[in-house]
């Protein structure tokens, strides 16, 4: 069932192509034992549904572990399968999934949409982030990289949206930091750093960030950074630092993490800089994200419980 918000428009949507069969998609889970066939099934699991993405014809761009991989040489591995849009195709992309059977969800109407295929698995489709500011734009597309993932063609996001976009998590329970450092070091020499630099903008302190951890992480490859990027980035800093403080009680910790700065715009006098006119979100949209921590965290540990009990089985 496909749930949407009161007064959305879901506009136009393209027939999944005869022949799909999503049946399969539902049981795949349930025919193997072991790690090895559940790890199997997932992949066969992801393969179909990739087939089924591509059968909605709308465009949509594979990232997550998948590209991740297909950028690092592989890194580690993934559960389930993220998919990025344009906010404009996404409740059509949704409501295409749904009508293939599948139950869809706009979880968090200002950045993202679940498909829930089997078990546990979903397949998350994303047109922003959590934060407001990582949108979804027609330069996604312009640079992105075909591929073949499980044998069936895709476009993966751009090295350089990934960077951008993980660069901003940083929960205390997840952090992509890791993930950037990789695809720095394996995508030496093919990164477009004016268009990264030009992704973070205001926010370069946050790339600055990173690329001083990565020469930290890999004392002998810092050169995978070019001099002009790391120097000029000082410099402004250098700069920045010789000017008067704004005196703003601004807190932009929030885009970095939307629950360990809470104390700071709830109880210190901190604005909050996920919203109007320092961010992109309402007020709204952020109390929504806000109230999902708890449900998000519970939900995780049932899963880890029963992952738990999976195993001793």
């Amino acid at each position: 069932m496909f749930r949407t918000p009161a007064g959305s428009n879901l506009g136009g949507s393209e027939a999944i192509r005869p022949g799909t069969r999503f049946a399969t998609l539902l049981c795949m889970t349930t025919n193997h034992s072991g790690k090895q066939s559940d790890e199997r099934a997932r992949l066969d699991l992801h393969r179909e549904a990739l087939g089924l993405l591509n059968g909605v014809e709308r465009p949509f761009l594979l990232g997550g572990g998948y590209a991740l991989r297909h950028y690092t040489g592989g890194v580690r591995g993934t559960k389930d399968l993220d998919v990025f849009v344009r906010r404009q195709d996404a409740l059509a992309l949704l409501d295409g999934l749904a009508r293939a059977g599948l139950e869809t969800d706009l979880t968090f109407p200002h950045w993202l949409g679940k498909v829930h295929i089997a078990g546990n698995d979903h397949i998350d489709v994303i047109f922003g982030s959590g934060n407001g500011l990582a949108e979804v734009d027609d330069e996604w597309f312009a640079h992105s990289v075909p591929a073949a993932v499980l044998g069936i063609p895709v476009n993966l996001c751009p090295r350089e949206e990934m960077i951008w976009s993980k660069a901003f998590v940083m929960e205390r329970e997840r952090y992509d930091g890791a993930d950037i450092s990789h695809l720095i070091r394996a995508c030496q020499g093919r990164l477009d750093w004016r268009r990264l630099l030009a992704r973070f903008g205001p926010h370069w302190r946050v790339l600055l960030s990173h690329l001083t951890l990565f020469g930290f992480i890999y004392p002998g490859e810092r050169a995978c950074i070019p001099p002009e990027v790391m120097v000029g980035l000082c410099r402004l800093l250098e700069w920045e630092s010789t000017q008067p403080s704004a005196g703003d009680r601004l807190c932009q910790g929030t885009l970095l993490s939307r629950e360990q700065y809470l104390t700071d715009v709830s109880c210190w006098g901190y604005a909050d800089g996920r919203l109007e006119p320092h961010g992109q979100m309402t007020p709204d949209e952020v109390a929504q994200w806000t109230a999902a921590i708890d449900s998000e965290k519970k939900e995780a540990e049932k899963v880890d419980v029963d992952k738990i009990d999976v195993e001793r089985a």
